[in-house]
């Protein structure tokens, strides 16, 4: 058991978006941001607004806010500097490096993608494939508990293989998955391992290089910071990629040589200053209280509805797809929503889940994160056992 404890009236009090009645559940969709974002965006925009490169004040200084978001970036992901890039999302820097790799393949080979992802990690493959003559196979998912079922997954692999594209946890069930063993047996197949950290990136420490992954893409507006996305890719794998670029757009560092256009260099700003709210206030913290919520939420969940994905806070974070045999999702979060509660129905870009769970019409999802409180929590339950 942890020893570090979350001071959450501290956490709660860097927030100005939290002062206010709503209990926010909606956390997997985008979370809120603490007010040293905000400044820092801000600062950005009244004090360094400039473009790269020019031999004047405002543009050094943006010059050093860019080089600091990747050094910040580097540090979140444990990667070096020039190993990470930033681009508008998860979903466009996909379909973009997807691209990108599909300059090595040829028609026939295969891509390993799983019933547990989200869209933005399946679609871009799916084009791909229409374009260039690929096969994309599906690995699939235990009926019991919504895990990754290993063995199918390892059936799906061959020596056509040349990517196997994951989530690291689910943004619809919550699931965590083996990142490394999956990455270890992409790797025996002669294959990349294609991560996508979205989800996990607000709930758990990410080291690259301690899962194997060669491709991994998160998006800080998912852990407190901006619109934005952000990638790693390991050094060896972008040395030999030719990137889609214009003519004059420099090659170095490795990551920028991805990065299109101008970027947004206010979200870098608040990038940085996400990365660094983390750091103050340490995984272990954040986690223990995290699954504390959680185990509170699963205990005193109504037997009304169903729970879709692993009965407890093993293997998963604390996200919850819920089902009522009466009730619509859009119903529940529309009654959530007038009690001040908010949270998310439909099937949140996760088709694979809701076509193999046979849920058409998608689920209710209750997203927990650190800056949620007990008493919430407690607020959430009373408030689905009156809507049951």
């Amino acid at each position: 058991m942890s020893t570090v404890a979350l001071d959450v009236a501290a956490v709660r009090d860097r927030f100005t978006a939290l002062d206010r009645p709503t209990a926010f559940f909606d956390g997997p969709g985008g979370t809120q941001t603490p007010d040293s974002v905000v400044d820092a965006m801000s600062s950005y925009l009244r004090d360094a607004n400039a473009n790269l490169g020019g031999p004047f004040e405002t543009s050094r200084r943006s010059d050093e806010i860019v080089a600091a978001a990747h050094e910040a970036a580097g540090r979140f992901l444990g990667a070096s500097s020039d190993e990470v890039g930033f681009g508008q999302n998860m979903t466009t820097l996909n379909f973009a490096l997807s691209r990108t790799v599909g300059r090595e393949l040829t028609a026939r080979d295969e891509i390993v993608v799983t019933r547990l992802d989200h869209d933005g990690n399946v679609a871009p493959w799916l084009e791909l494939a229409h374009d260039l003559d690929l096969v994309v196979r599906f690995a699939d998912f235990n009926d019991e508990d919504c895990t990754l079922d290993l063995g199918d997954l390892e059936q799906q692999l061959s020596d056509r293989t040349r990517v196997v594209a994951f989530p690291w946890a689910s943004n619809a069930l919550g699931t965590v998955t083996p990142v490394r063993r999956i990455a270890d047996l992409a790797h025996e197949a002669g294959a990349l391992a294609w991560v996508d950290a979205v989800h996990y990136a607000p709930h758990g420490p990410i080291d690259v290089a301690a899962v194997g992954a060669d491709v991994l893409i998160c998006s800080p507006y998912k852990f407190f910071g901006p619109h934005l996305g952000l990638f790693y890719g390991r050094r060896e794998v972008l040395e030999r990629w030719r990137p889609y670029k214009v003519r004059p757009a420099a090659d170095e560092p490795l990551g920028h040589r991805f990065e299109t256009g101008t970027l947004s260099h206010e979200s870098l700003a608040g990038s940085t200053a996400a990365i660094e709210y983390l750091d103050s206030l340490g995984w272990e913290a954040i986690q223990a209280h995290e699954r504390e919520l959680g185990q509170r939420f699963l205990d005193g969940l109504p037997e009304t509805y169903r729970l879709h994905g692993i009965p407890s806070m093993e293997g998963r974070v604390p996200t919850f797809s819920l089902t009522h045999p009466k009730r619509s999702p859009e119903d529940l979060a529309a009654g959530l929503g007038e009690r001040d509660i908010a949270s998310w129905p439909g099937n949140f870009y996760a088709l694979e889940v809701m076509e193999r769970l046979g849920l058409p019409g998608g689920t209710l999802r209750i997203g927990v994160l650190h800056y949620n409180t007990a008493e919430e929590v407690d607020r959430l339950l009373a408030a689905l056992a009156d809507l049951a």
